[in-house]
This record gives structure tokens, C-alpha cells and sequence, in this order.
């Protein structure tokens, strides 16, 4: 494939997939700047590695392992950093709740997940954004029944930290 017909695939395939780089850039970054350094660096790294893409998983599974791998990379070399590090998460909340109250859950939720390792951050991410277990399997390189047993008890560590959060336990 000539390199013009390989730009051309590269970018069609990122514009239309391009939302998991915004996800995982706010999964990994709490302030705009690092979101947007991290952003191009996980563009730069899938067109580094595109030419390596062989297409046995769904392009938008190799890319959300690449972006998480980035970010996890990128999260390693700034460990000294203070940056609060928390996930922006759109979760479903009752329509009675006032904005303000959905704002107050949306926090609580962001703390919570912020209690995560990067690990259980990504699994809860991608489980959240409907990936199937296999798929999980495949991007975070753990088996396919581990993901389950990680995933409840994500599930069950996350309550716990919400009812501390919340009750102050």
C-alpha cells in the first residue's frame, strides 16, 4: 500500500474512532493541557504502529489498546507528579435529581474510580463503555474469565468506596 492510501486509511480510521482517544485522555488526565499532550502522543504512537496493525481484532480494539498502553506509559514516567489523575465518566442518573445533584453523583463517581489503580481504571472504562468481556481480554492482555472476576470486583471495591465517600466511613 503506497503511503498516501496508508495516511489516507490512518486518518478515516482515527476520525472515526477518535472518541476513545478523548476517553482515555480524561481517564488518565485531569487538566486540559495534559489531556491534549496526551492525546497527540497516542495519535503519534497508533501512527508509529499503524503500519503493524494486522487486523486480526477490530481496528477500534487495537486502538484502545494502544491509547491505554500510551497513557499507562505516560502515567509511569509522571508518577511524581501530584496531577489528580480521575476518569470523566457520563453516567445515567435519574431525570428527578436536580443538575446539581447529578454534578454531586458525577463527582462522587469521579473520586471513586479515582481510588482505582490504572489497571482497574482501564477494565472499568471499557466495561462501562459496553466492550464484551473477550474484547476487554484482548486490549488489557489478561484472559477472558480473569476479566470477569476483575470486573466484580471492581464492582464491589467501587460501592465500598462510594459509601465511604459518601458516609464519610
Amino acid at each position: 500500500m503506497s503511503t498516501e492510501n496508508l495516511r489516507t486509511e490512518f486518518v478515516s480510521l482515527v476520525e472515526k474512532h477518535q472518541g476513545i482517544i478523548y476517553k482515555v485522555s480524561r481517564m488518565y488526565c485531569d487538566k486540559e493541557e495534559c489531556r491534549q499532550d496526551l492525546f497527540q502522543d497516542i495519535l503519534l504512537q497508533l501512527w508509529q504502529s499503524f503500519q503493524s496493525f494486522k487486523k486480526q481484532s477490530k481496528f477500534s480494539t487495537w486502538m484502545y489498546r494502544v491509547a491505554l498502553n500510551t497513557a499507562i506509559s505516560q502515567f509511569r514516567k509522571k508518577k511524581n507528579n501530584t496531577e489528580n489523575l480521575t476518569p470523566d465518566i457520563p453516567i445515567n442518573v435519574p431525570e428527578e435529581e436536580t443538575y446539581k445533584e447529578k454534578e454531586d453523583r458525577r463527582e462522587l463517581i469521579h473520586k471513586a474510580i479515582g481510588k482505582l489503580n490504572k489497571a482497574e481504571k482501564a477494565i472499568i472504562i471499557l466495561y462501562m463503555d459496553d466492550y464484551g468481556y473477550e474484547e476487554i481480554a484482548e486490549i488489557t492482555g489478561i484472559s477472558m474469565s480473569n476479566v470477569g472476576v476483575k470486573i466484580s470486583r471492581i464492582k464491589t471495591k467501587l460501592q465500598k468506596i462510594l459509601k465511604e465517600l459518601e458516609y464519610g466511613l
